[in-house]
């Protein structure tokens, strides 16, 4: 019985190596991104606004977030040689489920490039994210 190749990617932030974890493991002929979400760098892009409790104010970044989200894991399956096209599934966590269905759509029709994304979608609602001025995390299953 021969070996199954598995190979992984980080994005090379500290909360990899705070928490312990890649960012992406391809094993065999699938590749699993953990959940991704809208940073560049140790920056989060477009932090929902919060407040002294560390609640969010205003979904209206949600957006944005998304956004973000699919252009860093478009990033993380390009290391694969792969990319969003090979995306066979896909769960959206969020704070806000209405927020996020108003924006969903368009960013995700964007980010897959097509009208009818052909990708197995679930969204969940959660009362919190990592970071507290997130909105949203997406975790991938790609096939190649």
């Amino acid at each position: 019985m021969s070996k199954v190749e598995r190979r992984s990617e980080k994005h090379g932030v500290s909360w990899e190596d705070e928490y312990g974890y890649v960012q992406a493991v391809k094993h065999g002929d699938t590749i699993y991104l953990s959940g991704q979400l809208s940073h560049d760098g140790e920056e989060l892009v477009a932090p929902a606004p919060v407040d002294s409790d560390g609640t969010v104010t205003d979904f209206g970044n949600m957006g944005a977030q998304l956004r973000q989200t699919y252009a860093n894991a478009a990033k993380l399956l390009e290391r694969f040689g792969a990319s969003l096209d090979d995306v066979v599934e896909e769960v959206i966590y969020t704070l806000d489920c209405d927020a996020l269905f108003a924006v969903a759509g368009p960013v995700r029709k964007e980010a897959y490039g097509r009208p009818d994304p052909l990708v197995a979608s679930t969204m969940l609602g959660t009362t919190r994210l990592a970071f507290p001025e997130q909105l949203v995390e997406v975790k991938f299953t790609a096939r190649v």
